[in-house]
This record gives structure tokens, C-alpha cells and sequence, in this order.
């Protein structure tokens, strides 16, 4: 398997240099400050505080278009305008990293690293089609090169921990270099015990997370750059109360190598990448058994990928865009039960294979200074198959197909515009066309058990997700004030849809669904005060079954106020959620309507002395309990009147930094 995975790389490798042969060479006269494509993979950004939080994905909360679906205390799972997993796209640093667990305890964003917090970035529309097109969202993680002193160092120690659940963080990092280079280490451990909602229960959500990185960067004169990562993580014995089983283990291997130089009026970039994820989830090693038998499951996955891209500047007024990606993926995953873990219980992810290959081309010209329309096209070509034939009689049993192999076909384009209509406010238009092609396990998993509401199947026959996209928003900025109202409006054609059928089994199958939502926000400061109000509303409706699309978060309302003075910070934040009374509880998928909450959130950070610096933080100031309405039913035997996994109650988190 692993071979005939290279040989595909090896193909696509081939693909990307034919696509681009770029010749190394000095840019003529860069102006990288004012280029219209914005690369952000790999280079220097902004630096993101340390997280005081088990996942940095957390810190996305602070929008109300984002709802995090919680199952423990870490795998929380970002829903972005009411489309979550497969259809939210991850890059870390650039890379993709699939999970390796079919119930999703490790989502992309648990690889998300707490040793370098990274600065994240949530896109909505396709403004580029570089990395894929976006059907539901993408969350983009920067990683901020080290910030060298005059001796060419930098570093930082981090220690904290919080109350609930008698968490503990200690993370550093130590970097070398100079302006052509810099060599960095960093490592990071988190754990936690079970934390308490609102009303005193504990809730499963206990960890231990370990992780280390090492990552390179060089520069030669002419300007070509080298810059590489090699990176290791750890969790262990991961509680969960929204899943029958546990995680006591998970280990995830990343390493990722970039390349790029000059050319022309531009640069060519040459992305590399691999991951591996192992992982193991029971029902015994973490929790008294309560199910008629012990079971464990063990799943891997395998991803490798490149990407070539040219950019390209032609006059001042235009840039333009090409390149070519590949991608393989290998998903394993086996059920084992018995009393001494003897049966092949079911193949769940029957050795099923992903190739996906593909090209794209973009430009964005400025018209006159107010005026910029850009657009672009992309074509994938995707090759899914199982290599392992037990569980074609479940597909046949569910579906009548045994046929597991799949050819898409995706053609996806954007165009957009923005009209500076006054110096103080700016329209943005962008009107989409994005094909998404099912995920592994809504085509393959194969969750067997001699009980139909047990089963859990996927359908080989689903057609590509095909989204037309409409978005306009408008920015403003003046005297202090900010501003930027946004409608959107999302028409899906074959929305996969995950479901249950007559017996109970979970299986999934297309329909046409339509998601429309506005957003709004409104800022102010002056330096020492600023204060924030931003709503969001997402409507999804499954229009072939005239009924709810099922987890759709409610309005949600976020109100800050700051202060800052003398590198000084306070803040306190008030996020609000109406009760969601559309649900699709036929879905499985919804565990009910859901009340609206309120919820105080204080938080501050402080310079002690030179290099020396303290944050805290105090989450749910009024000792509330709630849950967000997307996170998953609460399976834990011995908290049973919980509706869904509870958010933890009153905490007093804290973190001493240092840094040089």
C-alpha cells in the first residue's frame, strides 16, 4: 500500500513540474507590501499570545459565525456558518493533516500547537483558490518566525494552569539565527483532570497532551529560502462524555519542507509534506464497563502532499496565479471485541485510499485605485477505493451497491470584487462555484453490529457537494469607529447529508439544501478603550425533505469592552445564544432543542518586569450551565440527565511568560 502510495506522489510530482518550471533567478524590484494575492503559509506573521486553553481552536469562540462542538475536553470540533468537519478545511502551516479517528476525536484542529501558538485566520469565501476551494470554511494556522534580538536569539517559558479540573501547562521554545536563517526548538505539555459544569457534575474530559518541533529556515542571497519542520505529538488517555469509547492513545508525525526562490516579477514556492496519525479508542481502559463486551478500535492515517505554485506580477495594476497540488490519503481502521480483544468486530475504514490531483489558475487586476476584480478556476481530480473487501456485504445490505471505487470530477471557480466607493468604506462581492467530494467516512465507514440502530454506513454512490456562493459585505472605518455588516447566501446541489433510515442505522445520502445568514459588527477605540458587538445567523434548511438542516447553531451575540494602557490589558466579554428550537431530530445529529445561555467571560494580561509578563483568564464569571446547541449528546452513563456535554463551570485560568 505504502509503495503504490509513492508511486502516486512520485506521478503527481511529475504533474507539478510540468505545470511550472520556474527558473531560479533575482526578482525584479519586489513590492511585496503591496502584492493583491496574499501568502501566508510559511512566512513571517504576526505573533499569537500563549494559549491558556487545552486547544488553541478555542480562541476562535471569540466569533459568533464559529460554534465549537464539544465531546471532551479536547477534539472540539469548529463549525463555521453552520457547515463543520469534511466541509471545513484545515491548514497548518499550509498542510493538510487528516484525522485518524471515524468518530472524530482527533479533528485537524487538535494538531493545532500550544507550544507556538499560531495566529488564526477564518475565511468564509474563496479569495483564492491555492489551497482548495472552500465550501463551508477554511481555518488558516500561521506559525510566526522567531523574532531575533542583536544576538540572534529569542525564546520563551510559559507556566500556568487553571482551577476546574486542576489543569497545568509548561511550554518553551529556544531559536538561533540571523537575517539569513534561524534554527528553533519547542516543546509543550498540557494535562487536566475531569472539570465541573455550572451545577457541580463532572464531566469526562480529562488529558494529557506532549508535544515537540523542530523547524529550520535559510536564505541565500539571491533569494532562494529553504525552510523545514519536523514535529511530534502525544495525547494520552483523552476522556470523552459525548462517546461511548475513550482515547488512551494518539500519536501524530508531521513533517513539512518548503522551498521557493525569485523569478521574474514573482516567486515560485514548492510545498512537501507528510502525516501520520495512529490512534486508539476503547470502552474499558478509562471507564468501568457498561457495554455488553470490551471493544477497542485502532485506525491510522496517512496523508503526503505537494503543492507547486508560481506567482506572478505583471505591471502594477495586475497579479496572477497558477499552480498544481497532489495529494494521497490512506485511512485504516479495525474494530476489536471479545473478552480478549480476539474478533475482528468490523473493518471500519476498509483500507480505503484517496488520490486527489489538481490545477489552478487565478488574477486580480485594480481597475482604477477604488476598483479590484480578481477570479479563478480549479479542477480536481479525485480516485477514492477500499483495498479490503469485508464490509461490501454491509454497503450492499444498506445501499444495494458492492462498487467502492469513485472518480470526481470537481470544477470549481470564484469571481470578486471590491469597490472602494469612499475612503472610508469598502463593498466586497464574491460569487462562488465549489465542488467538495464526500469524506471517507461518508463513503466508507462500516460501523457493523447485529443491531440495525447500532450500524453505522457509509453510501460508496454519494455525488459531489456542489456550492453556489453569494457573499457581500461591507467594511467601514472612521474616527475610531469600524464596522462591517455581511449577507450570504449558500445553494448546495447534493448537500451529503448524515442521517438514519427506517431501521436506525446511520447512513447518509444526498438532498438540496440552501444556508443563508447575515453578520454584523461594530467596533470602537481610542487607544486605551474599545468596545465590540458582533452577531451572527445562519438559517439551513434540507429543501428536498422541507425541514431543518441539522447542526445549525442559533443567533449568537458576542460584547466586549477593553482597556489597555501601558502594555496593560483587561477585558471582559458577554457571549449570548438564543434558544434553537429548528432541529432535525430524525438526523441523530441534534440531541434536541436547546435553551439560550449567557455567559461573562474576564481576562487580562499584565508586564510584571523586563521579559517578564502575566496572563489570566476567568470563564464563566456567574458559574453558568450550558453547552453550545452543537455540541454532542452526553453519553456518560453516570451523568445522565445531561442533554449535551456541558461546558466547564466558573474557572480561574493563569500563565507566567518569559521571554528573550
Amino acid at each position: 500500500m505504502k509503495d503504490r502510495a509513492l508511486g502516486r506522489l512520485a506521478a503527481g510530482i511529475a504533474l507539478a513540474g510540468m505545470a511550472a518550471v520556474p527558473v531560479l533567478g533575482n526578482a525584479a524590484g519586489e513590492t511585496e507590501d503591496d502584492v493583491v494575492i496574499r501568502v501566508t503559509e510559511g512566512r513571517l506573521s504576526e505573533g499569537a499570545q500563549p494559549s491558556l486553553v487545552s486547544e488553541p481552536v478555542t480562541r476562535l469562540s471569540s466569533s459568533p459565525a464559529v460554534a465549537l462542538s464539544r465531546m471532551g475536553g479536547r477534539g472540539i470540533d469548529p463549525i463555521i456558518r453552520g457547515q463543520g468537519q469534511e466541509r471545513v478545511d484545515v491548514l497548518l502551516d499550509g498542510i493538510r493533516v487528516e484525522g485518524a479517528c471515524p468518530n472524530r476525536m482527533d479533528p485537524p484542529t487538535s494538531r493545532l500547537s500550544s507550544a507556538l501558538a499560531p495566529v488564526l485566520e477564518v475565511r468564509t469565501s474563496n479569495q483564492t483558490l491555492r489551497w482548495g476551494p472552500i465550501t463551508g470554511g477554511q481555518i488558516v494556522a500561521t506559525t510566526a518566525a522567531p523574532e531575533l534580538d542583536e544576538n540572534g536569539l529569542a525564546g520563551h517559558l510559559t507556566i500556568g494552569g487553571s482551577d476546574n479540573g486542576n489543569g497545568k501547562l509548561a511550554n518553551a521554545s529556544a531559536a538561533v539565527g540571523n537575517d539569513t536563517g534561524h534554527f528553533r526548538i519547542a516543546a509543550g505539555h498540557d494535562e487536566a483532570d475531569d472539570y465541573e459544569d455550572g451545577s457541580g457534575n463532572e464531566v469526562r474530559s480529562a488529558y494529557e497532551n506532549t508535544e515537540g518541533r523542530v523547524d529550520a529556515a535559510w536564505r541565500a542571497d539571491n533569494g532562494f529560502y529553504i525552510k523545514g519542520l519536523v514535529t511530534r505529538q502525544e495525547e494520552r488517555d483523552v476522556k470523552y462524555a459525548g462517546s461511548g469509547m475513550d482515547a488512551p492513545k494518539t500519536d501524530t508525525d508531521t513533517y513539512r519542507l518548503e522551498l521557493g526562490a525569485p523569478v521574474a516579477s514573482g516567486e515560485w514556492n514548492l510545498l512537501t509534506w507528510q502525516a501520520d496519525v495512529d490512534h486508539i479508542m476503547d470502552n474499558f481502559s478509562l471507564r468501568e464497563l457498561t457495554a455488553p463486551m470490551p471493544m477497542l478500535t485502532a485506525s491510522e492515517t496517512r496523508t503526503r502532499g505537494l503543492r507547486l505554485t508560481l506567482d506572478q506580477r505583471a505591471g502594477d495594476y495586475t497579479d496572477w496565479a497558477l499552480g498544481t497540488d497532489v495529494e494521497t490519503n490512506e485511512w485504516t481502521a479495525n474494530r476489536y471485541g471479545g473478552m480478549n480483544l480476539a474478533m475482528l468486530n468490523s473493518v471500519m475504514w476498509p483500507g480505503v485510499e484517496r488520490d486527489r490531483v489538481g490545477v489552478f489558475a487565478e488574477a486580480f487586476h485594480r481597475i482604477v485605485p477604488g476598483v479590484r476584480l480578481g477570479g479563478g478556476l480549479r479542477y480536481d481530480r479525485v480516485d477514492m477505493q477500499t483495498t479490503l473487501a469485508e464490509p461490501n456485504d454491509a454497503y450492499f445490505r444498506t445501499y444495494g451497491t458492492t462498487d467502492t471505487d469513485a472518480t470526481d470530477d470537481n470544477i470549481s471557480g470564484f469571481v470578486s470584487s471590491e469597490w472602494r466607493f469612499s475612503r472610508f468604506q469598502t463593498l466586497d462581492v464574491t460569487a462562488s462555484h465549489s465542488v467538495r467530494s464526500p469524506g471517507v467516512s461518508e463513503r466508507y465507514i462500516a460501523s457493523w453490529s447485529m443491531d440495525p440502530a447500532m450500524r453505522w454506513v457509509g453510501n460508496p454512490e454519494l455525488d459531489t457537494e456542489k456550492h453556489r456562493k453569494l457573499e457581500l459585505s461591507l467594511t467601514g472605518k472612521r474616527d475610531g469607529w469600524r464596522w462591517k455588516p455581511a449577507i450570504w447566501v449558500d445553494d448546495v446541489n447534493d448537500y451529503v447529508l448524515r442521517t438514519k433510515n427506517d431501521q436506525g442505522t446511520t447512513v447518509y445520502r444526498n438532498i438540496d439544501a440552501r444556508l443563508l445568514g447575515v453578520e454584523g459588527e461594530l467596533g470602537w477605540s481610542n487607544g486605551t478603550w474599545s468596545t465590540s458587538s458582533r452577531i451572527a445567523s445562519v438559517r439551513g434548511d434540507n429543501r428536498t425533505d422541507d425541514q431543518a438542516l441539522p447542526q445549525i447553531p442559533p443567533v449568537q451575540f458576542i460584547q466586549t469592552l477593553g482597556w489597555h494602557h501601558l502594555g496593560h490589558s483587561l477585558q471582559a466579554e458577554w457571549q449570548v445564544a438564543r434558544r434553537q428550537d429548528r432541529v432535525d431530530l430524525e438526523s441523530g445529529l441534534d440531541a434536541g432543542t436547546s435553551p439560550g445561555y449567557g455567559v461573562v467571560n474576564l481576562s487580562g494580561n499584565h508586564p510584571l518586569v523586563e521579559h517578564l509578563s502575566l496572563a489570566w483568564a476567568v470563564d464563566n464569571l456567574f458559574d453558568n450551565t450550558w453547552a453550545p446547541h452543537v455540541s454532542r449528546a452526553n453519553t456518560d452513563p453516570f451523568n445522565p440527565e445531561a442533554v449535551r456535554v456541558n461546558e466547564p463551570g466558573r474557572t480561574l485560568r493563569a500563565a507566567l511568560t518569559a521571554r528573550w
